[in-house]
């Protein structure tokens, strides 16, 4: 209790204030460039590399792992939450390899109002973008064969673009060079790179042609 009040508090304090607090007491590994604005982050270890930010508004809890890599961004108004590891809940406790991470590559980001639910990992690679609003990203369900709770990660591949309104389903990979279409339910893994993908469930719909400056971009930030 008395951990979550300072918490609070101490969102409320300038950057450079904030960062040295998280840095020397929670012992966050935070580069000096990045940054995290009015935002509830408190995963047992953050990771943010050079450039990156986190915006307002976003709830980034129960996690054993927060990374961002560098140039990597966490818009506003996301909710991201876990379970982590380590407690003494029989919650996913048949899964003794599972990790409660989500792992952002360089230089691709997370837009705004999305859901993020990394019971088992979320792994984003370089050069994604988790596009428009109100996509969901759901690792866990209940298993009603055997009457438990289950997870399964979920891995999108580098140079990746996720339309608005997608759910992405715990077990699921997008490979690298792949465009999710906008309201997709990506419910299982696909290996094909260059195609485009959409529908419920989702499918592969059309090639996409390797001239797409999109996914030859050395910079993540599309003007």
């Amino acid at each position: 209790m008395i951990k979550n009040i300072v918490g609070l508090i101490v969102i409320f304090f300038p950057w450079r204030i904030k960062r040295w607090i998280f840095v020397y007491f929670w012992k966050y590994d935070i580069h000096p460039t990045a940054y995290i604005g009015l935002a509830w982050i408190y995963p047992k270890q953050l990771i943010m590399g050079e450039q990156s930010r986190i915006d307002h508004f976003t709830v980034a809890i129960h996690l054993d792992k927060l990374r961002l890599a560098n140039n990597s961004s966490i818009g506003r108004s996301n909710w991201i939450t876990g379970f982590p590891t380590g407690t003494d809940s029989k919650h996913f406790s048949h899964q003794k390899e599972r990790q409660s991470v989500l792992l952002i590559g360089k230089h691709s980001s997370i837009t705004k109002h999305h859901h993020i639910d990394c019971t088992n990992s979320v792994r984003i690679g370089n050069f994604v973008t988790i596009a428009g609003y109100q996509s969901q990203f759901l690792t866990h369900s209940i298993d009603v064969y055997e009457n438990r709770q289950n997870s399964k990660p979920i891995v999108i591949g580098d140079y990746c673009f996720v339309s608005s309104n997608c759910i992405i389903l715990g077990g699921a990979v997008l490979p690298s060079y792949s465009v999710l279409g906008a309201k997709s339910l990506l419910n299982k893994i696909f290996t094909e790179e260059w195609k485009l993908y959409a529908g419920a469930p989702a499918k592969m719909i059309s090639d996409i042609s390797k001239d797409a400056k999109y996914f030859s971009r050395e910079i993540g930030y599309v003007y």
